[in-house]
């Protein structure tokens, strides 16, 4: 991964911060594995909602789509006490604009700038009334698409 984009994976990181508390903590005194994938689903739902007022979940409903996740992989790579702040970086890498996407995640413990969490999350569109796979409306078809930086980003990364 590189280091041109300030520390990110990849350039225009979407940021969600969140600040991990003592329900987030688990035996060993750090955050529980499973609190990383609840805070990436928050990052992706706030990244929707900074779209502006027309991505809702009122949308999702008029549109009768939402998107399920299919796959994750994800990598734990350092631990988070309570009072920590992260830095939660969403990028949408792969898209055909149809049916499928991918996002990519880098979290970061905002103290130290360490990298903490990177995932990657391989999605579908499906309708909601039925929950078969079904084409992307507009909507989820702009916001499921790769910005152009971070296409050429992934060229070179490969």
């Amino acid at each position: 991964m590189s280091d041109n984009w300030n520390g990110w994976d990849l350039p225009e990181p979407y940021i969600h911060r969140i600040t991990v508390t003592g329900k987030d903590i688990d035996s060993f005194g750090h955050a529980n594995n499973a609190r990383y994938l609840e805070w990436a689903d928050e990052a992706a739902w706030t990244h929707w909602f900074s779209k502006g007022e027309a991505y809702s979940m009122e949308a999702c409903a008029k549109d009768d789509r939402g998107i399920a996740i299919i796959r994750t992989e994800a990598d734990y790579l350092g631990h988070v006490r309570e009072g920590d702040e992260i830095d939660c970086a969403v990028w949408i890498s792969q898209s055909d604009r149809r049916l499928r996407a991918e996002r990519r995640y880098q979290f970061r413990r905002a103290s130290d700038g360490a990298t903490v969490f990177r995932a990657l999350t391989k999605v579908v569109c499906f309708q909601l009334s039925t929950g078969r796979p079904a084409r992307m409306t507009p909507i989820f078809s702009n916001h499921y698409s790769v910005l152009p930086s971070v296409a050429a980003a992934l060229v070179t990364e490969s």
